[in-house]
């Protein structure tokens, strides 16, 4: 069985159509779930298997899948070239993910809050043209806006840390263009965005959130069953009270936005966060535009 990423949105890649690189690597059952499990302490690799050759990644792409961290030292990374297929580029960095560091060959990396182990995250990998992102479950950990390198294919290794602690991952997709929102929506339960924006201490829209607005007016077009809270948060800037109604407030508008567009009201709830729900750290410029976000959940 073949996969071809020139397909938009191709869904989950079955086991089968992966091929070893090197090491040893073993297809298990988790739970009551289908696993690829990184079987030793020795580096172990994968690669999709093609029916097309040389460079099969789209000028824009995406790449996800479910990974698990048994202990500190867990690690998975992400190259983007094909060690199976392809020719060793002459530079193109490595994604390194652990579970309390996600760094970006050639570039800086970012401290993630300790958590206990074991436990599955999210990834996602996003690349447009030049731009590079790496989201770890929510939270956006790297924002590279000129990767100066072209992504040609795709290699996940990683190993056991210690023997017996599993290495694992599973619900991988490699998609051409970014995740589709109704897709993001019915397996996440929620898409969540930074791109809506505000003007300063108000509730007032600005210009350029029309493009995510108008994307999610469409999907509800398409799917007359949906229905979603519209949730919005802050940061901690200013007072704790002020922030909570100015997410209120801010939600409201997107609803409103939304309705002006010809969704009907009855398919949405609001609901405003203020700053009690962080998803990053308020002390840094590109933590507080993580927090400062709204999120469409579905219900």
């Amino acid at each position: 069985m073949y996969c071809d990423p020139e397909e938009d949105g191709m869904g989950i890649m079955p086991h089968e159509v992966w091929d070893l690189y090197k090491g040893n690597i073993e297809i298990a059952n988790y739970g009551d779930e289908n696993v690829i499990n990184f079987a030793t302490t020795q580096n172990s690799s994968i690669v999709p298997l093609m029916k097309q050759e040389g460079d099969y990644l789209a000028e824009k792409f995406t790449i996800e899948f479910d990974a698990y961290f048994s202990e500190f030292c867990t690690q998975y990374d992400v190259s983007f070239w094909d060690m199976v297929s392809q020719k060793p580029p002459k530079y193109i960095p490595v994604v390194h993910i652990k579970p309390e560091y996600v760094s970006v060959e050639g570039f800086s990396g970012t401290d993630l809050d300790k958590r206990p182990y074991p436990f599955w995250e999210h990834m996602a990998i996003s690349f447009n043209t030049r731009a590079l992102k790496v989201y770890f479950g929510e939270k956006r950990v790297m924002n590279i806006p000129n990767l100066r390198a072209n992504p040609m294919g795709l290699t996940i290794t990683s190993s056991q840390c210690h023997k017996g602690n599993q290495a694992l991952i599973k619900n991988i997709r490699i998609a051409k263009g970014g995740k589709k929102l109704y897709d993001r929506i019915m397996s996440d339960g929620k898409f969540v965005t930074s791109g809506i924006l505000f003007d300063v201490n108000k509730s007032t829209l600005k210009p350029e959130s029309m493009g995510v607005i108008n994307n999610i007016a469409k999907m509800m077009k398409e799917h007359m069953d949906l229905r979603l809270s519209i949730e919005g948060h802050t940061d901690s800037d200013g007072d704790e009270a002020r922030n909570q109604e100015l997410s209120e407030k801010r939600a409201a508008a997107v609803k409103d936005t939304l309705v002006t567009r010809g969704i009907e009201s009855s398919r949405f709830e609001t609901k405003g966060h203020g700053e009690s729900k962080p998803v990053d750290s308020n002390t840094t410029p590109e933590g507080k535009a993580n927090n400062r976000r709204v999120e469409f959940i579905k219900i």
